[in-house]
């Protein structure tokens, strides 16, 4: 089972203050990063430099094999190790999904569904990006996000956090889409009687806010996980303690070279962030590749990622 550690009436009031300050920012265009830096947004320009490239690529005959590498997923498993990990979640097992703009390919809701459905897990953790452009409409997603959540329903989740391509709109949407948000709130997983911490915060990398910042300073826990759409929140959350930390954004770089190096990673942290696991002092990163693709629905060299994480003490 699980339970927030707000009530209801007060994760309502939290909510509303944050659905405000939130769709200000959407609104006006503009970003705001930890860092303070605020920018207008370009990605008008980026998706005119993108469809130049996608001309490119059907030019050359590239974009066939880029289309079908999109499609094939591959599964990643883990097993992390832990010394404070609680008995009761001792085999624990967390089913990773980040990035999924499930509306970037036909029919890909179907193709992750027939990937996770014979994998065995105790939770699932989403990571932001649920929608294909950084704006605009988003019912269209709600469908095949509600047919993907059957299939990845337990007693323990699933929970979500947004990405810099959703809007503060789906939080009233929760119900519709099947995933339980996280929106700088934590939950408790109660297993045989010992508890974790779950903490999501909102996407640092266009909507930072202090409440994200503040919403990683929990105490009181042996054992705690952060959900986080960029790596960015990482020291942050190392500092007060958290043992894993699960985010995406980068999608791996989508297009890389041979050995793996991403052209474009979307991330400043530095490289060891681009995906993969990673650590910083005590606590162990994980950054997926991402399920689906942002931009021209093509891959090289850096396959679609689902990750099934083990547990262990």
């Amino acid at each position: 089972m699980y339970q927030f550690l707000d009530s209801d009436s007060t994760r309502k009031e939290k909510r509303l203050i944050w659905a405000v300050n939130r769709s200000i920012m959407e609104n006006i265009g503009f970003t705001l990063k930890k860092s303070g830096k605020k920018s207008k947004s370009h990605w008008d320009l980026f998706r005119r430099l993108l469809g130049i490239f996608r001309i490119l690529l059907k030019i050359t005959g590239f974009y066939k094999k880029g289309y079908g590498n999109a499609k094939t997923i591959k599964i990643n498993e883990l097993t992390l190790n832990f010394p404070n990990l609680p008995d009761a979640f001792n085999g624990f097992r967390i089913l990773h999904l980040s990035d999924l703009h499930i509306d970037s390919i036909p029919g890909f809701a179907a193709l992750i569904i027939q990937k996770i459905n014979q994998l065995k897990f105790d939770t699932c953790l989403l990571t932001g990006d649920y929608r294909r452009d950084i704006n605009g409409s988003f019912s269209h997603i709600l469908k095949p996000l509600h047919i993907l959540s059957k299939y990845i329903q337990t007693p323990y989740g699933p929970f979500a956090v947004l990405g810099n391509h959703d809007t503060y709109l789906m939080a009233q949407y929760e119900k519709q889409s099947g995933m339980e948000l996280l929106i700088n709130e934590s939950v408790e997983i109660i297993k045989d009687g010992e508890k974790i911490l779950i903490t999501g915060t909102d996407d640092p990398f266009n909507f930072y806010t202090e409440t994200a910042l503040l919403s990683l300073e929990t105490k009181g826990y042996d054992f705690k996980i952060a959900m986080v759409h960029t790596p960015e929140m990482a020291k942050v959350a190392s500092k007060n303690k958290y043992d894993l930390y699960l985010c995406g954004h980068t999608h791996g770089g989508q297009i890389c070279l041979k050995d793996g190096t991403p052209l474009i990673s979307h991330q400043f942290e530095g490289k060891q962030f681009n995906h993969g696991k990673w650590n910083i002092g005590n606590m162990t990163g994980y950054t997926s590749s991402g399920v689906g693709v942002s931009g021209i629905p093509i891959r090289f060299n850096c396959p679609a990622e689902i990750t099934l994480l083990t547990l262990t003490k």
